[in-house]
Formats: C-alpha cells, structure tokens, sequence
C-alpha cells in the first residue's frame, strides 16, 4: 500500500496489515457494505438460438405483474433491437429477457420475467455467472461468489466489488477496534456509472450515471459526531466517498440518514465537506474514478504517485494494490 501525507511528494511503502498504525485513535473508517449479484446473463436469442451476452446494470425491485424492468449491456448489441427475445437458463429455471429500448454504446432497456412464474431476483442467482473484470481471463467458478466479496458485503445490488474493501479481514478490523478506530458502514450499489470512460475532452462535459445509495441513522451519527468534534472520516473507496460527498452537498454539510441516487461528479476544484482521508485501488487513464483521486489529493501529487506506483510494479485494477491518501 502507497502511503500518502500532507502536501509533500514524499511517499511511504507499506501493507494494508499496517492500517491501523497509519491512522489514529478517533479516526472513522467508513465502508461500503453492498453486496456483487450475478449480474452476467449468457442466453440464447428467440427462435435463432444466436449467443447473447448481457450484462445487468441493476436489479430493482419487481413490478405488479412480477416483472423486472432494469439497463443491461448486452452483446452483440447491434441485433438486438427493441423486441427481441433472449432466453436464459432452461426448464424451471428460465428468465426471459426482452429488449425494451435501445440505448447508447450497448446498452439497453430490457424486462425480465420468470417463466415459470418464479422470482426473477431467485432466478437470476440461480442462472447468471458472477460479473469478475475483464481482465481475468477465465470463466467464474462457484467460489468467486464469496471470493469477489468484501467481509463488509450484506446489500445485495451492485454489479462490481467496491475493492478498496477487499483488501480487509477480520483481523484487520479487530487490530483498528483495539486501536479506537470505528467503523461505520454505508451502501452504494456499483453500478456502471463508476466504470463509465470519460469520452469528453472537457472534463465538465462527462456526466456520471447515478448510483443509489443509503445512509443508515447509525452511520449517519457517527459521520456527524466526528465531523463536530473535528475527527478524521476516512472513506474506504471512492463509491463510499461519492455516496458520503452527494449526502452532504444535499445535506448543506450535514449527513442526513436516507436513500438517495449519488449524481454527484468529483473532479479537481471539487471542495470535499466530509472525507480526510482515502484509501483506494489504482485506477485507469480517463476515467472518473482517477480523477476523484485527483480532486483529493492534488493532480500533480497523485500523477506522481501513479508515477511511483509503476515504477515499485504496484498492482492495478480490481485485485491491485491500494493507495492511502491522509
């Protein structure tokens, strides 16, 4: 883990083992409890039997007749226009999946409906495939189910991990306890809006998809009481920052418990209300996360972090190293 401090360029070397060391008694930790569904449909166009691949954006809850109604990327997108019919799983365990609308860059409206008259939600965890990143170059196995969790994972509804979380264990979170470090836990269902490139030269132009959120009255209270007695809040990833960041600017400065859809875009000039503290994976050229980071810790000191990471062969991505911004 990347350690960095203050207005300097002078960084530190050390593990996410060291965490409770390198913060300080009083300080909040405050994570994302969501929890990945299985997200990733594989299924069979009607009558053609063509191969379909589709990706679930979100899971919400069913309407009257059962149904679910959500975004999805599917593939190949360019055949599946307004009408079409993709059938996923087989016998009783089968969804069917119909394209409702057609949006940009693969995406699309669809309903789902059990056919069998079950739950669309059971079905889905029965028949869909964990939705691991890209680059792991190999199909999901039953593990990767708790395995593409973090220990804090109790929400379901998010399409990706929020990693910086999966770098903690159960020790981890006893040796910060016995440290006086809390913790406080929040939830942001990941959605593609975190993953979305930034395809505008000016970075005002890119808006973000929103992601909704829920701040408990518990957590609520103790981001408050902190904030009152002037204690570090260190957020645990950037979906926990977003959701904390958007809680604030609707709260005048305040965290007010209560659902909400995070539209709020982090970019350097952003002026951050709650967080002093960052930990974070390392994150892709033009993308929002990275320059959430930016906004935080300065862009010239996290370019040169990024700098440093490459040149010590940190890891990137998903399973990567992390980097800690105090």
């Amino acid at each position: 883990m990347l350690v960095m401090r203050g207005d300097t360029e002078v960084f530190e070397h050390a593990t996410v083992t060291d965490l409770p060391a390198l913060l300080g008694e009083g300080d909040l930790l405050v994570v994302n409890d969501t929890r990945v569904f299985a997200a990733r449909l594989l299924g069979r166009r009607v009558p053609s039997g063509g191969a379909v691949e589709c990706l679930l954006l979100s899971l919400p809850a069913p309407g009257a007749d059962g149904s679910v109604e959500c975004d999805a990327l599917m593939h190949p997108g360019q055949k599946l226009k307004p009408g079409a019919i993709v059938q996923i799983g087989e016998g009783e365990q089968t969804l069917a999946c119909e394209v409702l609308e057609r949006k940009f860059f693969g995406r699309r409206r669809v309903r789902l409906t059990a056919l069998g008259g079950g739950n669309v939600a059971a079905l889905v965890d029965g028949v869909g495939h964990m939705p691991l990143p890209p680059y792991i170059r190999r199909g999901d196995t039953p593990e990767d189910r708790e395995r593409y969790q973090t220990v804090f994972a109790t929400a379901r509804g998010s399409v990706a991990a929020p990693t910086a979380g999966l770098h903690f264990t159960p020790a981890i979170l006893e040796a910060l306890e016995a440290r006086g470090i809390h913790t406080a836990a929040i939830t942001l269902h990941v959605g593609y809006g975190t993953f979305k490139p930034v395809r505008t030269d000016v970075v005002e132009e890119h808006t973000v998809d929103p992601e909704s959120y829920e701040i408990g009255s518990d957590a609520a209270d103790l981001v408050n009481a902190a904030l009152d007695a002037g204690r570090r809040v260190i957020a645990v990833g950037t979906t926990t920052t977003r959701a904390l960041e958007d809680a604030a600017v609707r709260g005048g400065g305040r965290i007010r418990a209560g659902r909400a859809e995070a539209t709020t875009f982090i970019y350097p000039g952003f002026q951050f209300r709650v967080i002093g503290g960052l930990m974070t994976n390392f994150h892709l050229p033009r993308s929002s996360l990275l320059m959430l980071v930016c906004a935080f810790a300065g862009r010239q000191r996290a370019l040169a972090a990024y700098g440093e990471a490459i040149a010590r062969r940190y890891r990137f991505y998903s399973y990567g190293d992390a980097m800690l911004v105090l």
